[in-house]
């Protein structure tokens, strides 16, 4: 007999349960991809196949490396739509709603990035942390400084992690250690295009942190940044507080709504993502989603700073891209499970229901999709770049528990996410490799 040629080193293979989607399950129940007993082969970071063990391991050459994850969960790594990385440190401060959370502890926890050494330090952390917690892919805000973009973005690629960030831009109404020009904040953001995006799996956002923060000349220069560099996103935050709406309009009088001030500044369209969106009429959801923008539901800084409910199903009826965010610091968790968990019941005080399927499908496909990165990550189909979290569902005595009385995968899942956190998470691979 012929001996079997030796492996690639470069190929590799997990087994376990494996769950993924296909699509939205909201809108097609077949969307959910399950194999009891699967198989995931990597080849060169990618998804080589997917399926049932039986059909694949025959066809793994002899001496491939096979995790053995037998009576755990293999789903694709979590997207996090909109993170604050300068708000680690300032995660679970007591008491304020936004634009007095904004005053005492936001602006004083950014002044400190304009040390390198601090901005590479935290950037460390907050993706190690994210790792931790099974995601693989993040929408993040840096602080008005070039270094922490430089920071972020360097602690993200020593990882291999697919990571989206740029420069806050802020020229009133913050404090003057805080404070850029409309046109410094420009040629800022321009030179870090041209280091950073596309450059592995890093992406740029021209990050105007909220119309309130920006002159309208600022607001504009943006606006022009997003149009002239195809293929950058951009991120903002976008009615989050009954406060802060009334605030822009007293800025921008004459635009018909918070959402239309960024209309005018040329900001929405494809890879435009706005945080929170929670005091927005119908006008403006469809206005997004004809540009294709997209909303980041961020249910934890939602109940944490009191700002509201969002309105998950209206959202979806017109057609917006929804996925879901932390918004650590004011959100309360590196945990998607445990943000799916609040996304729950912050459905359920708006009479709305989240099924487990659809909530785990915001936190991987759908907040993908809402990025326009679904065409290379948010599920495990073959060629996709391979970020998967393996999860135990028991984990904690609770889980076990909970979980050994389960009938049916559905129950299964909402049970890991009301009840899960990072200790639920066994594994987290990024381009294939457990780190």
């Amino acid at each position: 007999m012929k001996p079997s040629a030796p492996p690639s080193p470069r190929l590799s293979a997990v087994r376990g349960e494996i769950v993924h989607f296909l699509a939205d399950p909201a809108a097609d129940p077949r969307a959910l991809e399950h194999f009891a007993d699967g198989v995931l082969i990597v080849r060169d970071g990618h998804v080589a196949e997917c399926g049932p063990a039986a059909a694949l391991l025959p066809k793994l050459p002899a001496g491939t490396p096979l995790a053995d994850h037998r009576g755990k969960l293999i789903l694709p790594g979590f997207v996090d739509t909109h993170v604050h990385y300068p708000q680690t440190d300032i995660i679970a401060s007591h008491g304020e709603q936004l634009l007095e959370w904004l005053e005492k502890y936001t602006f004083p926890a950014e002044r400190r990035f304009a040390d390198r050494a601090h901005a590479a330090e935290v950037a460390g952390f907050f993706c190690d942390e994210l790792l931790r917690n099974g995601t693989t892919t993040a929408a993040a805000f840096a602080t008005v400084h070039a270094a922490s973009v430089d920071a972020l973005f360097e602690a993200a690629r020593a990882r291999r992690m697919r990571m989206i960030t740029g420069k806050v831009l802020m020229d009133r109404n913050c404090p003057d250690f805080l404070r850029d020009t409309a046109e410094t904040g420009y040629a800022e953001s321009k030179a870090l295009i041209e280091r950073w995006h596309n450059r592995d799996r890093l992406l740029y956002a021209i990050t105007p942190r909220f119309a309130p923060t920006s002159t309208p000349a600022q607001m504009t220069l943006a606006g022009r940044l997003f149009n002239e560099h195809p293929g950058v996103f951009l991120q903002s935050h976008l009615a989050e507080n009954r406060a802060e709406v009334a605030w822009v309009a007293q800025l921008y009088p004459q635009a018909r709504s918070y959402l239309d001030v960024y209309a005018r500044a040329g900001q929405l369209g494809t890879r435009a993502v706005f945080a929170h969106c929670i005091w927005l009429d119908d006008a403006d959801r469809r206005h997004m989603a004809e540009t294709g923008a997209a909303i980041s539901f961020c249910p934890t800084s939602n109940l944490f700073l009191g700002s509201g409910l969002f309105d998950l199903r209206r959202a979806r009826a017109l057609g917006v891209r929804v996925g879901l965010g932390t918004d650590v610091g004011g959100g309360t968790s590196f945990s998607m499970l445990q943000t799916m968990n609040e996304a729950y019941k912050v459905l359920q005080l708006a009479g709305q229901s989240l099924s487990a399927a659809s909530a785990f499908h915001l936190a991987t496909l759908g907040g993908a999709h809402s990025l326009y990165l679904d065409d290379r990550i948010g599920n495990l189909a073959p060629g996709k770049e391979a970020d998967f979290v393996v999860l135990n569902p028991r984990a904690t005595p609770l889980l076990e528990r909970r979980s050994a009385a389960c009938a049916t995968l559905e129950e299964r899942l909402f049970v890991l996410m009301m009840l899960g956190d990072d200790r639920a998470v066994a594994a987290t691979h990024v381009l294939g490799v457990p780190v």
